[in-house]
């Protein structure tokens, strides 16, 4: 058996529909639970030759890297990431979903250990009381479910009504307002300003306003 990680498919549908707010959470709870598991008796595979997921932890900026590694060597490996709304640069902006986590599929008991472990790039496999401890593969495939053609998940913005934003460049970079209708077809939000002491209302595009970003599939 492996450890009962089934929490994580309840909480990834939550965290595309929620905020920036609710990955920390994420993470909180993650990290909670994991001190739960190290206390727990080792997963043990009943079969020595099965490939299961494991959460890989990157070097820090890295995950790039260590996913071609570890391809390199042959290893099915997945990092799932965001692609931004244009912010009026002709390049992409894409993200980790998950900054320094990425999954790959192995035997532990079989030379794939070795290979992903030593990989440059990765700086541990996660484990319980030293042993790696698989992850339930319905996490993964669920954010596979959320990738496009390019392999990355389409981002959309999380703002708010009634939210409370900075405008991070532009004419009223710097001004503090208040979300009154969300991101429109055109990518534009509606923020209420205070500008030389009176309440403003301008239409601002979104990738100016400071907020964080959830799939767009969910």
């Amino acid at each position: 058996m492996s450890y009962p990680v089934n929490f994580i498919p309840r909480l990834l549908p939550s965290f595309f529909a929620g905020s920036a707010e609710t990955f920390l959470a994420f993470r909180l709870r993650w990290s909670v639970i994991t001190q739960e598991f190290a206390r727990r008796e080792p997963y043990v595979s009943e079969h020595l030759d099965e490939r299961r997921w494991y959460t890989v932890y990157s070097k820090p900026q890295k995950e790039e890297f260590a996913r071609s590694q570890l391809r390199s060597k042959g290893l099915e490996v997945f990092l799932p990431k965001l692609l931004l709304p244009n912010n009026g640069k002709k390049r992409k902006r894409i993200v980790p979903l998950f900054p320094n986590y990425l999954f790959t599929r192995i035997n532990i008991h079989s030379a794939e250990y070795s290979y992903a472990i030593w990989s440059p790039g990765v700086k541990r496999i996660v484990s319980f009381n030293g042993t790696p401890a698989p992850i339930d593969s319905d996490v993964v495939d669920y954010l596979m479910k959320q990738t496009n053609t390019e392999g990355l998940i389409p981002a959309r913005s999380n703002l708010r009504i009634g939210q409370e934003v900075r405008i991070n460049g532009g004419p009223f970079d710097g001004l503090v307002g208040i979300v009154e209708e969300p991101p429109n077809a055109k990518g534009r939000v509606r923020v209420l300003l205070r500008l030389l002491n009176r309440p403003t209302k301008a239409e601002i595009p979104v990738q100016l306003v400071n907020g964080g970003w959830v799939g767009a599939n969910a």
